[in-house]
């Protein structure tokens, strides 16, 4: 029975690592991810500050993009910290490949 949970063990084994294949290329596309999303934050965010001055400042829709804005401006001051993150999983990731295949 042991031999072969430990085979099926090893199957798995191989399947996972077949299925988490990846190289350094795939940062420059992480990369343009997170330069794209912080163009499109940031004119987002010039956009709804622009339709918010058009608004008289008691009505409910004033308040309610006050309110996204608000919302939506605390995701690029995360960015660098997501950024590292993904840095991080992929440099220990080709480390952990290369070391496995000593």
């Amino acid at each position: 029975m042991h031999m072969v949970a430990e085979m099926i063990f090893m199957k798995n084994a191989i399947e996972i690592r077949e299925i988490a294949k990846f190289g350094i290329n795939e940062l420059l596309g992480i990369g343009m991810t997170f330069v794209v999303l912080g163009i499109g934050l940031a004119y987002g965010l010039q956009v709804m500050g622009d339709v918010q001055g058009d608004m008289t400042s008691d009505s409910a829709e004033y308040n309610a993009t006050a309110s996204a804005i608000e919302g939506v401006g605390k995701i690029p001051s995360k960015m660098p910290t997501i950024a590292t993150i993904v840095v991080a999983a992929v440099i220990l990731g080709i480390l952990t490949t290369y070391l496995w295949r000593r």
